[in-house]
């Protein structure tokens, strides 16, 4: 794990907030750190690490598949908000503006205005209960269950993604109360959320070799909190507040939260979107070798989920945060357009 990282970012132990609620300490170290770098690590004494195991095994197979199987998988017409999404189709934004005010030796490995499509795929599985109506359905759209996993894919996205889901509700009570709101005003607005389990497999078979190969180029998510299980191979880099751009490794026992864009809006800015790569490293291509040795998986997946505001919420500061906010950089929209909008950035939808 990196010493930057582990000396400066807060690691947080939920046990004592999940048993009475009344941790202020660990609830402004939460609203601290995301408020810092963007991120948080925190240990939920709920959360299985065999589910996670489980849950990483299944998806190595998946993404083992050949390409014209997974295809069948994929739901372009639902802008791939569930099923698979291929490699070479989610474009990052043009995020060079905030790369460019960087330090040169703290820019990203990928050139942002240069917009190259990600090497990477993903697949998106709705977790937790869905709106009965909505004004957004090709956000809610049905689950799509790929054909040789039948009998274990539903149990085992839903236990691990059940698992993170807790743990984001508990963060957000902790969130909240750190940033002195009411305890459950984060909560509520993540109620029926559109959440999707998103684990992203970049294959290592091809890329291990290719040290500075980005494989989700610079950008911010574009959710309201990032979730994140241990992956098996290194490569994540996240940005702090004062534009450090720092390794990132989870520890054992632990889960990595890191704040999206809507977050930004509900805050006027006080914890910022965590912008963030992936990247093949040298750190990752030597665990590439180690695991071709040991004959394990050479796809690399995300163990991540992210959470939602719900679509038809209204997205906007809270409480005291919309006495001074800038209505021109954080205008009231429903969270379901905001995403729409952010999708066709990346191209994921038209």
């Amino acid at each position: 794990m990196s010493k930057m990282l582990s000396k400066n970012i807060d690691k947080v132990d939920m046990s004592v907030f999940i048993e009475k609620q009344e941790d202020v300490h660990a609830c402004r170290a939460v609203a601290q750190s995301l408020r810092e770098y963007g991120a948080v690590l925190v240990r939920d004494p709920r959360v299985d690490e065999d589910d996670s195991t489980k849950f990483l095994n299944m998806m190595e197979r998946y993404f083992s598949q050949p390409r014209e199987v997974k295809m069948k998988d994929a739901r372009p017409q639902f802008f791939y908000q569930v099923g698979v999404t291929p490699d070479f189709v989610e474009r990052p934004r043009d995020n060079s503006t905030i790369a460019h005010e960087l330090d040169t030796a703290e820019r990203p490995v990928s050139n942002p205005s240069a917009r190259r499509k990600d090497p990477k795929w993903r697949f998106f599985w709705r977790c937790g209960e869905r709106p009965k109506t909505t004004d957004f359905p090709e956000l809610n759209a049905p689950q799509v269950v790929p054909e040789a996993f039948e009998d274990e894919w539903a149990s085992t996205m839903n236990g691990w993604g059940g698992r993170l889901i807790d743990t984001i509700l508990m963060i957000s009570d902790m969130l909240a109360l750190g940033l002195g709101l009411p305890q459950t005003s984060i909560r509520d607005k993540l109620e029926f959320g559109p959440h999707l389990l998103a684990p992203t497999g970049s294959d290592l078979n091809v890329l291990a070799d290719s040290v500075g190969t980005s494989l989700a180029g610079y950008h911010y998510d574009l959710n309201i909190l990032t979730i994140h299980g241990k992956s098996r191979y290194p490569g994540l880099y996240i940005w702090t507040r004062t534009g450090k751009r720092i390794p990132v490794a989870v520890p054992e026992g632990y889960l990595l939260i890191q704040s999206g864009i809507q977050l930004e809006y509900l805050t006027a800015g006080d914890i910022r979107r965590g912008m963030h790569e992936v990247v093949v490293s040298k750190e990752t291509s030597e665990a590439a070798r180690e695991a071709r040795s040991a004959g394990g998986s050479l796809w690399r997946v995300s163990s991540t989920l992210f959470a939602h505001v719900r679509s038809d919420a209204s997205l906007a500061p809270l409480g005291s945060y919309a006495n001074n906010a800038d209505p021109t950089l954080y205008p009231a929209v429903q969270a379901g357009a905001q995403v729409a909008n952010e999708l066709k950035a990346i191209e994921l939808a038209s």
